[in-house]
């Protein structure tokens, strides 16, 4: 035998420290969806406001022509009826869609859309407390519209209201978990005991 194979040891022959403890770092990988940001979210809630506006124009406006109804003349405070008429609109359509699309047409058209915090569907009472009130709420101060650029999740306040996320439909965030699996005398892989 040559010098080398002699001084070389074998795998049984090898000192094994038993108070030593051995680490393996294990990296699993996982997938979350992408929250959607303030931006994307500010442009397709104006496009969603330019689509109120134009149903209102086409279906409001003229019913309110043919009856000879004032669309200007205020009632009380700085509402009319046709304000009335066209904030309905608005909650409806708000409501309406995103509970059996979970999206609006601004959200289609940029591709982002609702989703609950916890479970699969949204219910008539997620729904109807995020886009009535909470957006009824949020159109009257306005503030609460740019909340998602201070908070981490990116929520505005009817989604905090409802537990709700908006998230980009086919984006995904990785998300790398490293752990560390410490286990006390264990033996090194070849080991034979």
């Amino acid at each position: 035998m040559s010098e080398y194979n002699e001084h070389q040891l074998n795998p049984a022959e090898m000192p094994i420290d038993l108070n030593k403890s051995y680490n393996q770092t294990i990296e699993t990988n996982q997938y979350r969806p992408k929250i959607a940001g303030f931006w994307i979210r500010f442009w397709a809630y104006s496009i969603d406001v330019l689509v109120v506006y134009a149903l209102s124009g086409l279906f409001i406006k003229p019913v309110f022509r043919a009856f000879d109804v004032s669309v200007s003349s205020p009632i009380f405070l700085f509402f009319n009826t046709y304000k009335i008429t066209a904030l309905l609109l608005f909650l409806a359509y708000f409501l309406l869609m995103t509970k059996f699309l979970h999206q609006t047409v601004g959200k289609m058209i940029l591709g982002i859309k609702v989703v609950p915090k916890e479970g699969v569907k949204l219910n008539w009472g997620t729904v109807v407390f995020r886009e009535v009130f909470g957006r009824f709420i949020s159109k009257t101060l306005l503030f609460p519209y740019l909340l998602p650029v201070f908070m981490p999740k990116k929520e505005a306040l009817h989604d905090l209201l409802a537990d709700t996320y908006v998230i980009h439909e086919n984006s995904f965030d990785k998300v790398v978990n490293l752990t560390t699996d410490s286990k006390a005398r264990q033996l090194h892989e070849g080991a034979v005991v």
